[in-house]
């Protein structure tokens, strides 16, 4: 009988939660949330937990805990005032052998470690001290290559996966580590809490809105368009949800839930749980290579350069970039605008045909930030939140200008708008009079339709034909 994956959990590495859960309401509501984690694995009749921690960092392949008892007292060198962590943990042997063998038959540099006294980070620590504080299930733990990128980190998670099979047991996987990982560099009391910036806190909230709807595939695959736009440690930062993803099987279909997302000195802090669902895999949006064997091909560090000589570079060059990128353009089929806010699918913003420009349906995130003027139409759990609907269709239509713009056209030439609005009775006359004020006077065809959602929390999106300047 082949084991399988029965739970994925995504819990934070701070002992705040496990150490002083008292003193923030907001660490309080993670020690809870670690808590309704700790009843799902129950529930789930799990056998063995394996945690892959981004606190335990390798630098040689890949390492597991193999010391069937490994027994110590922790204290986390960061906020080592708030205590030490006594620890002894119940290692499953056989399984990490079987992990390291695993990781070979697929490429990978690895081994197991065993050595009385060898330290355990402060991220496996809470997660096991939390999820199975009474030992009463066996436990593996996975190191985390620093320099591993994602097809490596993938055939990693694909090894774990193997090993699972192989075990015959249930497992629950966790992952251990922050979302947005910057933390303030001075110390600030409980009561200071928040998350470090408004970015972080946008794209936070847009990962665990995916998440919460089971999508972690497409987190996975979205996590090159989010390292562009967060000033975050690029390698470090996705290796949690390529690994979850290698391991749980690179689909969308998961019972996600949203148990707590908090702040801990910055960070943005999260428990999220993953359960498989019966039926059919869910649908990808995104595309990336899929992968099986690693061929030692990372080029981490060349990556890690062009990213940060870009990010550098970015202010000063857009315009410049801008300009070359709407001449080459003009000689295409399809047209993208780095003006625009990037597609959430693999999709170009417009296609010409003929004399006809197509664009594909463009709504009001902002082109950096990703920032929804106007407000967000729902949060992480699903609640319905207030918006202003006046502001999401100005910043849309002038989404749909710049994109126009860009693709040797503009809204005059514009023949024929689809519209699609969330809440046709709430919304539709404040849509209604911010379209007269752009297309009163060139009038083109429209079609409004009411739809139950669409793809990202807003409420309204356009498609539009144009006609082509010559």
């Amino acid at each position: 009988m082949n084991g399988e994956v029965v739970l994925g959990l995504f819990v934070p590495a701070h002992p705040h939660p496990l150490l002083c859960p008292e003193k923030s309401p907001g660490w309080a509501r993670l020690r809870e949330a670690y808590e309704q984690a700790r009843m799902i694995i129950e529930e789930s009749e799990a056998e063995l937990i394996l945690v892959y921690s981004t606190l335990w960092t390798s630098i040689i392949g890949h390492q597991f805990q193999g010391l069937k008892e490994p027994e110590w007292v922790h204290v986390d060198h960061d906020f080592h005032y708030l205590g030490s962590m006594p620890y002894k943990f119940l290692i499953d042997t056989k399984f990490a052998d079987n992990l390291a063998n695993s990781a070979k038959a697929r490429g990978l540099e690895s081994r197991v470690v065993s050595y009385h006294g060898f330290p355990i980070d402060t991220g496996t620590v809470v997660a096991l001290s939390l999820l199975n504080p009474d030992n009463k299930l066996s436990a593996g733990i996975c190191s985390s290559n620093m320099y591993s990128n994602r097809a490596e980190t993938i055939v990693l998670g694909k090894s774990a996966n193997d090993a699972i099979k192989k075990s015959g047991k249930k497992v629950a996987v966790v992952v251990v580590s922050s979302l947005s990982n910057r933390m303030f560099t001075d110390k600030i009391k409980p009561h200071e809490e928040k998350i470090h910036s408004q970015k972080d806190d946008e794209w936070n909230r847009k990962i665990l809105e995916f998440l919460d709807d089971g999508r972690l595939e497409d987190v996975s695959q979205l996590s090159r368009e989010i390292h562009q736009q967060i000033r975050v440690q690029k390698v470090v930062a996705f290796k949690p949800m390529w690994w979850l993803a290698g391991v749980m099987g690179q689909h969308n279909n998961f019972a996600g839930k949203v148990h707590a997302y908090e702040s801990v000195h910055g960070a943005g802090c999260a428990v999220v749980s993953l359960i498989p669902k019966l039926d059919e895999v869910g649908d990808k949006e995104y595309d990336e290579d899929d992968v099986e064997t690693y061929h030692g091909d990372r080029n981490v560090l060349d990556t890690i350069i062009s990213e940060e000589n870009e990010e550098e570079n970015n202010d000063s060059e857009l315009s410049e970039e801008s300009s070359n990128e709407n001449e080459e353009n003009l000689e295409k089929e399809s047209f993208s605008s780095s003006r625009a806010p990037k597609p959430v699918g693999a999709y170009p913003h417009a296609r010409k045909v003929g004399d006809l420009l197509y664009l594909s349906g463009v709504g009001p995130r902002q082109p950096k930030s990703n920032a929804i003027p106007g407000g967000p139409v729902k949060d992480v759990t699903g609640k319905n939140l207030d918006y202003n609907m006046k502001a999401q269709t100005i910043a849309c239509i002038e989404n749909i200008k710049t994109i126009l713009e860009d693709s040797g056209s503009s809204l005059e030439d514009v023949v024929d708008v689809t519209s699609f609005l969330i809440n046709m009775d709430r919304d539709f006359a404040d849509y209604n009079s911010i379209y007269a004020d752009y297309f009163g006077e060139i009038r083109p065809t429209r079609t409004t339709l009411e739809i139950n959602a669409l793809p990202t929390p807003i409420a309204v999106e356009m498609k539009v034909i144009a006609k082509i300047k010559n």
